[in-house]
């Protein structure tokens, strides 16, 4: 075995956590030198995404695993990322340079949507990406409160493509920029004009080279939502709520949509979750519990965050200034860039193809077959039956459970599956039941 071969070798013990393969069968390793004479080696490791939330850890493991081999004296890493390309061509010149596109949605207004989606933005800068935020509430726009820039009124060229805003190495776009009226005047459109404009801002707006477009949505599932999805090929979602029923309820309808229009789901942010106290760290639950684990046990959501009641967010927030970037070190700007370290996660799942999602179909003999990861089993259809976690079967905000073994009859089993998004499995029973249940857990 030659020298370049021996260190391939030892780079094959890293393993990618999230697409379970070594990072030399990937292709991340690229332009090995081998100087033999000297025993100096010299690569890149070039990964999906300049994100990376384990770009450090490939770093300090493959040093160490090359300077192993006991005919090498130095070892040179260098991290670079693949080159910007669009995966689906997008709508637009503007848009040609960006490489994902992010919604941040919600059903209901006042959950804090438009803080999250800043400050993942900044996060995701500030590991390293180049980003942009589009705030496509064109009645309430919050991106200029949120972020504070000088002279925000937008440039025009004579190809009438816009000139984006720049805060800290982010681009920014709202209809609050376009100086069409007077600042605190409302936007007084019908729902047509209001998409003919949307549509402008965002596909006429010189973006450039993006690795994360995210989309601050209105809320809703209405115009303006199913414009934006049919227009761009959206990468993927995150949505955000907080604990009270009622959220939840629109929370759903917004994962629906997104399901309809085959946009992954790849987070859940439960914001005002909690309020922490300063002396004590007890917690109080001011909007009740419950909603964030619903859509963990029904809808098998992995990526959960909750965001705690805090002042820091709403001052820094109207301040003009992104938490992340004011304190970041604050508990708060952790959560938001563990949200960004898995959502580049998923995306970079979503862009190699690695999918958890099952096979499903109902044998002669009315059971349910599953085929994940090359295996196929038989779910027995009572204990699937018992495990279904909706609100008529267990009592959501206690856990108490509803549906009992005797209620089920041992001829139960399954008239239709489907699967919902990536994330779930919707069967209908033989008993009229409507089950809804994550791939974990058929």
């Amino acid at each position: 075995m030659n020298k370049a071969d021996q260190v391939l070798t030892a780079l094959k013990a890293i393993i990618d956590p999230d697409l379970g393969r070594d990072i030399v069968s990937l292709g991340f390793v690229r332009n090995l030198n081998v100087d033999e004479h000297v025993g100096v080696v010299t690569f890149e490791i070039n990964l999906t995404t300049p994100a990376c939330p384990v770009k450090d850890d490939f770093k300090r493991e493959a040093e160490a695993l090359v300077r192993a081999l006991d005919w090498v004296t130095d070892v040179s890493v260098m991290m670079t990322a693949q080159p910007r390309t669009s995966g689906v061509e997008p709508r637009g010149k503007g848009l040609a340079g960006v490489q994902h596109i992010l919604a941040v949605s919600s059903c209901k207004g006042g959950v804090g949507k438009s803080s999250t989606a800043v400050n993942l933005a900044f996060a995701l800068a500030k590991a390293g990406a180049k980003v942009g935020i589009f705030d496509a509430d064109i009645y309430g726009p919050s991106l200029p409160t949120m972020v504070r820039v000088p002279h925000a009124k937008l440039y025009v060229d004579m190809n009438q493509m816009i000139y984006p805003r720049e805060y800290q190495g982010v681009n920014l776009m709202s209809f609050a920029f376009t100086g069409s009226g007077p600042e605190d005047a409302p936007a007084m459109m019908r729902g047509p004009m209001v998409s003919q404009v949307v549509n402008q801002l965002l596909t006429q707006t010189l973006w450039g080279e993006l690795d994360y477009l995210v989309i601050d949505f209105p809320p809703g599932t209405g115009d303006i939502q199913i414009t934006l999805a049919q227009i761009i090929p959206m990468t993927a979602a995150v949505i955000v709520t907080t604990p009270q029923k009622l959220s939840f309820v629109d929370v759903v309808k917004g994962i629906t949509m997104f399901d309809t229009l085959k946009i992954p789901v790849v987070a859940v942010v439960e914001n005002m979750s909690y309020l922490a106290c300063e002396n004590c760290g007890a917690r109080q639950y001011p909007f009740g519990q419950g909603a964030l684990r619903r859509l963990i046990d029904e809808y098998g959501f992995k990526n959960t965050y909750q965001i705690p009641i805090h002042a820091d967010v709403s001052a820094f927030s109207d301040a003009g200034t992104p938490l992340v970037l004011a304190k970041p070190d604050h508990p708060v700007s952790e959560i938001y860039r563990y949200l960004a370290g898995n959502v580049v996660r998923e995306i970079s799942k979503i862009r190699y193809g690695e999918s958890s999602t099952p096979e499903l179909s109902i044998t002669p003999d009315q059971q349910l077959q599953v085929t994940r990861g090359g295996k196929t089993h038989l779910v027995d259809p009572v204990v699937l039956r018992l495990a279904c976690r909706c609100a008529r079967c267990v009592d959501e905000w206690t856990g108490a459970q509803r549906l009992l073994p005797e209620h089920v009859a041992t001829t139960i089993h399954p008239k239709k599956a489907v699967l919902v998004g990536n994330y779930a499995v919707a069967i209908d029973w033989s008993d009229g039941h409507h089950s809804l249940y994550p791939f974990d857990t058929i």
